[in-house]
């Protein structure tokens, strides 16, 4: 076993009853035979009738190659879909999308030629107010055409649905050399925001893009000085306490090390971040958030060594320091 991207990868699930405290055994809900199911990106449709109790959508990739070979166009990388009505218990066959979302899928990337591609990775989203309530969003990335140095074939777009998954748009890229691995929220005003690695490391920020139409154009991009970044995946969520909406974000707190994870807290929806919580000192590197109730918060991270961590923060203690 290894930590590798590419290879004999499968998608596990752990179901906790209790808020995070205990864990089921994991199990197995996606698989490619002997290669790659990654890139998992789930998220709960709340607004179809027909599901009146939620049901979730797990996205993932399908790699037949390497990510190194298939810049090089040497492979396949196609994307699916699984849906669960049980909260996780049972799951559907996969559906393919590929041809909706990846390649030449619509007019604006019919002359590209795409190569890699990724879902987020960490959670997708739902819309949950104005004339975009209930879209399904899912932050991605690709690579375009031959190979570039430092990685400046990359381009972080997304793609979506209003019909609960039944046809597909897709986002333009974000025009800004090697944007890679995003994620998204819903702001309070309902613009859609992305924050983005840069793969190339040229700022060892994080880059976000601005979108005021549910992510069929991006108004603005720029970079955000508060979230220092070692080119590493990094994580963002709308947590709703009280009457209050706070954005959060979680990282590695460093320029040079994947180190240092740390929760940032904005009260002004990302145009400043006015608190911050360490949750580990050392080696530390991906993570992904999630609100478990009204008061509490649950941090997903890789802890160096020791592998993976889930960690439990009451929400009253996310605005106090340190």
């Amino acid at each position: 076993m290894d930590c590798g991207d590419f290879g004999k990868v499968d998608i596990l699930l752990r179901l906790s009853n209790d808020g995070g405290k205990n864990w089921s055994p994991q199990k197995i809900i996606a698989t490619y035979k002997n290669l790659q199911a990654g890139n998992p990106a789930p998220v709960v449709d709340q607004y179809d009738l027909n599901y009146p109790n939620g049901r979730i959508f797990l996205f993932y990739n399908t790699g037949t190659v390497s990510e190194h070979d298939m810049r090089l166009g040497k492979g396949v990388r196609e994307v699916w879909y699984k849906t669960s009505e049980d909260n996780g218990v049972n799951w559907s066959e996969g559906v393919n999308i590929t041809s909706q979302v990846h390649f030449n899928a619509n007019s604006l990337h019919q002359d590209m030629d795409w190569r890699t591609h990724a879902n987020t990775p960490g959670h997708a989203l739902q819309f949950k107010k104005g004339k975009f309530q209930g879209r399904i969003y899912i932050p991605a990335n690709h690579s375009q055409g031959p190979p570039q140095e430092k990685y400046n074939d990359y381009r972080a777009y997304g793609f979506y649905s209003d019909d609960h998954g039944l046809n597909w748009k897709v986002s333009p890229d974000v025009e800004v050399a090697s944007s890679n691995e995003a994620i998204g929220v819903e702001l309070s005003n309902g613009d859609l925001m992305l924050n983005i690695r840069e793969q190339n490391g040229n700022t060892k920020e994080r880059l976000i893009a601005i979108s005021k139409d549910g992510g069929a154009s991006w108004e603005k991009t720029y970079f955000d000085a508060e979230l220092i970044s070692p080119v590493c995946q990094s994580s963002l969520l709308q947590f709703i306490k009280d009457q209050d909406t706070l954005l959060l974000f979680s990282g590695p707190n460093s320029r040079e090390k994947r180190e240092k994870m740390t929760l940032k807290i904005s009260l002004d929806q990302g145009q400043n971040w006015t608190y911050s919580k360490l949750i580990h000192e050392g080696a530390s590197s991906y993570s992904d958030l999630v609100q478990i109730d009204s008061n509490t918060l649950g941090v997903l991270y890789e802890k160096g060594s020791e592998g993976i961590s889930f960690q439990i923060l009451s929400g009253d203690s996310l605005l106090k320091t340190p």
